[in-house]
């Protein structure tokens, strides 16, 4: 339980300070350092990057960086996406769930590092986006939540700066509300589908997550866009 609690923090300050990412920390960690089987590890995932996301979209709403309209736009259609990728879930062998979560984390992470430091990446403002590409973002996200117990949020925040054109920092604050929400759905399609939840591990991990979440949003504020975005 000491691993969750310490993973938990990590996480929390992770998506504080970048918008996304728990879940690369939480299903690995689940899985090789908690113990849990894979399946079992999507589940927690997801309740510990929702309470996560929760708590760090508060703090980004108080500064007004939250884009609402592309975020309702993209959470209604994730949460469609998600039961989708829930039903997949259960049909999937663990080792190709890891392999699919692998695959999705190293393109994301490719896209961000060269989109950061461009100057879309460091403007500021809510971009405007049309309802059909956000709505076909979306269901995307949620297929991928659902499916590998992901929030989401390392794949939005790519999503927002490459095919959106965001600003990295409003695409951060923005990823937090949406995969709060994602993530939430996507537990509860998990729930619905016959998934069960490891609540001693989820609470432990989650409740240090949220102390995370909190002080992550201060320690980005001193962090340069470029430097953000790469991380």
């Amino acid at each position: 339980m000491i691993g969750a609690v310490a993973f938990g923090l990590l996480i929390g300050l992770v998506m504080g300070m970048v918008g996304g990412g728990g879940a690369v920390l939480a299903v690995p960690a689940l899985v090789y350092v908690v113990g849990l089987g894979v399946h079992e590890a999507t589940t927690v995932s997801l309740a510990v990057v929702a309470m996560a996301a929760a708590t760090g979209a508060v703090g980004q709403a108080r500064r007004g960086a939250v884009c609402w309209t592309s975020a309702a736009w993209l959470s209604a259609a994730a949460v469609l996406g998600g039961f989708v990728g829930a039903a997949a879930n259960r049909m999937l062998g663990g080792a190709v769930l890891l392999l699919i979560f692998s695959a999705v984390m190293v393109v994301a992470a490719r896209a961000t590092w060269q989109r950061a430091g461009s100057a879309v990446a460091v403007a500021q403002g809510c971009p405007e986006a049309a309802p059909r590409e956000l709505t076909e973002t979306g269901a995307g996200i949620g297929a991928l939540t659902g499916l590998v117990g992901v929030g989401g949020g390392f794949v939005v925040v790519p999503a927002l700066v490459v095919r959106l054109s965001f600003g990295m920092r409003e695409a951060m604050a923005t990823s937090m509300a949406i995969v709060a929400i994602v993530s939430a759905s996507g537990l509860l399609a998990h729930l619905a589908t016959g998934s069960t939840l490891d609540v001693p591990v989820a609470v432990a991990m989650g409740g240090a997550a949220v102390v995370g979440a909190l002080a992550g949003p201060r320690l980005a504020a001193g962090v340069s866009t470029r430097l953000l975005g790469r991380a």
